[in-house]
């Protein structure tokens, strides 16, 4: 069977083709075209939770726009496609990179020539700042910004967050860092990551698993593991070169940032009944999984955990997460996906990181969100999750109340949106 894995695994593979040739950009009376720029990579569900999750927010919010997505990534696979097709049947995508001089191919120049609004969507930063520009340059419109950090990378982004219509930013420490640097968007703000949006199920996958590895609904907690920096080395598609000083530090943190998850879990299975599913975001994350927490859990815990050993896309992720009683994770995106759908998520961060976990305290879940870099948070965390699984009730409510404050983010910052466009 060929798997994500075997496609992941095959560098050889090209990005998927899409015949443009019979696509009719025109829109019907009452309809805006808006050109979504989006899908930074494939190796991480959260980054590609990012996409469908701007889509929904478009289509509840401003039903009647056309849209066409522009994904950044040189690959695009099949079953993505197939993903974003199921739930937006009426999407167009388009594929062409922008050269060193600002051109695009004639395909992608003849998507911007009828688009009404160029939409960055929410990411790790602003990643296509480049394309905003060219688009504007070309066409005149203008464009918005939506969900996204500030200054990584050294992305040159200033003159693009300038000239675009809106500027919002996926969590307040960069916001107030932006108005610092003299960023001076007419309409500035925080708005949450797109991925809080992500409504995508896979039921049918999620009860096979869960039927095969003997775990019931609401009697199980999910886990998630992450390196310190994430070793892009090990995604075989970018083709990046071994990078000892990360890894030397990954290898450092190993056991201080691992050890606090193997507590969590012995604590959660020999005080309650519950089980704990071990599960990837990233792809460097299955085996890491498996390594630094099953293989060090003592044997009769690791009776009741579950590693699984592939990665998965984000809608087969969701209908388990929405099957458990909540989610402790190193990681941003899960937890972002189970808050947007009510279910309790712990975060754990670091210095390694960027702000974007500070949107936890954005959306009023400051007691969930720890700082494994001070000694006093990360002692909390294992008690944590273990209140978590004892009070499954309680903490149901207060995801709850969080999501409810994400919608409001997100339909206050639509409405801005749908008047830029």
């Amino acid at each position: 069977m060929y798997t994500r894995r075997h496609f992941l695994k095959d560098s050889s593979l090209t990005a998927f083709g899409l015949a443009l040739s019979n696509v009719l950009y025109a829109t019907t009376a009452g309809e805006k075209h808006i050109l979504l720029r989006n899908g930074w990579q494939v190796e991480n569900i959260g980054d590609i939770a990012h996409t469908p999750g701007m889509l929904q927010l478009i289509k509840q919010y401003i039903p009647k726009a056309k849209v066409t997505f522009w994904p950044h990534y040189h690959v695009l696979p099949a079953e993505e496609v197939d993903l974003l097709k199921r739930d937006f049947p009426d999407l167009k995508i388009v594929e062409g990179k922008l050269d060193a001089a600002g051109n695009v191919p004639e395909e992608v120049a003849k998507v911007m020539d009828t688009a009404d609004f160029f939409l960055h969507g929410s990411g790790p930063a602003t990643i296509g700042w480049a394309e905003a520009l060219a688009f504007k340059k070309r066409t005149g419109k203008p464009y918005g910004v939506y969900g996204v950090t500030y200054g990584l990378y050294g992305t040159p982004e200033n003159e693009m967050l300038n000239e675009a219509a809106f500027v919002y930013f996926r969590d307040t420490i960069s916001l107030e860092l932006a108005k610092k640097s003299g960023i001076h968007a007419p309409i500035m703000g925080f708005a949450p990551d797109a991925a809080f949006a992500f409504k995508g199920k896979n039921d049918r996958k999620a009860k096979a698993f869960l039927e095969v590895n003997n775990l019931t609904k609401g009697q199980f907690l999910c886990c998630i593991p992450k390196h310190r920096a994430t070793p892009v080395w090990l995604h075989p598609l970018k083709g990046r070169p071994f990078d000892k000083t990360r890894n030397d530090r990954n290898e450092a943190m190993m056991e201080h940032d691992h050890g606090p998850l193997r507590q969590a879990i012995i604590d959660v299975v020999r005080q309650t009944n519950l089980k704990v599913l071990i599960v990837a975001e990233d792809l460097t994350q299955t085996e890491l999984g498996k390594k630094e927490v099953w293989n060090k859990l003592p044997e009769d815990v690791q009776q009741k955990t579950v590693w699984r050993s592939e990665l998965w896309l984000p809608d087969e992720a969701l209908s388990i997460y929405l099957q458990s009683s909540g989610l402790f994770s190193l990681e941003m995106h899960s937890p972002i996906m189970c808050i947007g759908n009510g279910i309790p998520a712990l975060v754990a961060r670091w210095q390694e990181q960027s702000s974007k976990g500070i949107m936890w305290r954005d959306i009023g879940l400051d007691d969930w969100l720890f700082d494994f870099d001070n000694d006093d948070e990360l002692q909390k965390f294992a008690p944590k999750v273990l209140e978590m699984a004892k009070n499954p009730t309680t903490f149901r409510k207060m995801a709850q109340t969080a999501q409810k404050r994400v919608t409001e983010f997100q339909k206050n910052t639509m409405s801005i949106l749908k008047k830029s466009v």
